[in-house]
């Protein structure tokens, strides 16, 4: 198809057209916003999840927060609502669990923000191409009807020239939609694994800072301040 077919194709399709191509745009930047976000996101988990699962193993639980805070990691979010749970009840931990998946599914939730969009793209594009298709055949046959009217013959062949243009509105509507929801299945079969890895970092998070070894403090000591520490004076201790 040449350039001044899909130019013709775009006059003739007016609205329809210009909506599903508009619906085809908006569907690729939403999946390379998607990639974008999510690119690394289970690397990067893993990397923080094993640093603070070691500090832990050794009872350093300021290391394994200052870790944390340090890491823009997705799993971040979910080790820091456990470490505030855990100071709140003086190392109890009473309740972190219930915190760990509270900012997991918060988590989950940002990861598959504008999904939606893929979905109804998907769901909705090959209904406005049939429509499209609909209205130019109703446009073929009223052009029928008025060159009958006018004297004329009444051939098909401009009713059928009519009908094929008409078509296309449906053939790219579902091409569109094949686009939306060939992204969504993939992100949804990729942010599926991605939550399933955050919810067992969480959970060995959890068991480790309950098992923390004998003799670990049970609150995260604050740090003390540079400029504090360097004027104090020998007398001070």
């Amino acid at each position: 198809m040449s350039l001044s077919d899909i130019l013709h194709y775009l006059r003739i399709g007016g609205f329809t057209l210009a909506f599903l191509l508009l619906a085809s745009t908006v569907a690729l930047v939403v999946a390379i916003e998607r990639l974008i976000t999510l690119w690394g996101v289970s690397e990067r988990s893993r990397l923080l999840g094993d640093t603070v699962h070691k500090h832990l193993l050794r009872g350093d639980i300021a290391a394994a927060r200052s870790a944390t805070e340090r890491s823009n990691a997705a799993v971040a979010d979910i080790f820091l609502a456990g470490f505030d749970r855990f100071e709140r009840t003086r190392g109890s931990c009473e309740g972190v669990d219930s915190a760990v998946e509270r900012e997991r599914a918060q988590v989950g939730l940002r990861l598959r923000r504008n999904l939606w969009l893929l979905a109804t793209i998907g769901s909705l594009t090959p209904f406005v191409g049939l429509f499209g298709t609909v209205a130019g055949i109703m446009k073929s046959f009223k052009d029928l009807g008025l060159d009958v009217a006018a004297g004329g013959t009444g051939g098909t062949g401009a009713v059928m020239t009519g009908i094929s243009e008409a078509l296309v509105a449906t053939a790219v509507g579902i091409l569109v939609a094949v686009q939306a929801m060939a992204f969504y299945n993939y992100f949804q079969a990729r942010l599926s694994r991605v939550l399933v890895e955050l919810r067992l970092l969480g959970e060995e998070f959890v068991e480790l800072l309950r098992e923390r070894p004998l003799g670990a403090p049970a609150t995260i000591a604050p740090a003390v301040p540079a400029a504090a520490a360097e004027a104090r004076s020998p007398t001070d201790t």
